[in-house]
């Protein structure tokens, strides 16, 4: 195990912010490590958002609020990190791919967004 891996194991919370790109793997890192990930930005793109309730195992902080992420983090109840450990399996990759697992997840999206797409294109 490397020094990164067992920061993260130790870890309760894990900061993620966004970074430079739509979306961070520092997240899925931090639900895959046990930690519960702490979100800090306006308007996160979360992977598989249309499918899993971010609200139930991370925390959310906007950029205006990092100032109070002290009183934030307390008051976080502790069930939203066995939540993490458990939706932790939709983010795993398994050969052959397992159910629910974030192969099936992937295409479960995709299917979804292809739905959404054809509900809502315009009448001609």
């Amino acid at each position: 195990m490397s020094y990164y891996d067992g920061m993260f194991r130790r870890s309760k919370y894990c900061i993620c912010p966004s970074g430079w790109e739509v979306a961070s793997p520092r997240m899925v890192e931090a639900i895959y490590m046990g930690c519960l990930p702490v979100l800090l930005k306006d308007h996160y793109a979360k992977p598989f958002d249309d499918v899993l309730d971010w609200t139930k195992f991370a925390v959310e902080v906007e950029v205006k609020e990092i100032a109070k992420l002290k009183k934030i983090l307390m008051a976080v109840p502790r069930e939203m990190q066995r939540n993490g450990v458990r939706v932790r399996r939709h983010f795993e990759v398994n050969f052959p791919p397992k159910r629910y697992d974030v192969f099936h997840m992937i295409l479960h999206s995709a299917w979804l967004r292809r739905i959404n797409v054809q509900l809502h294109q315009p009448h001609i």
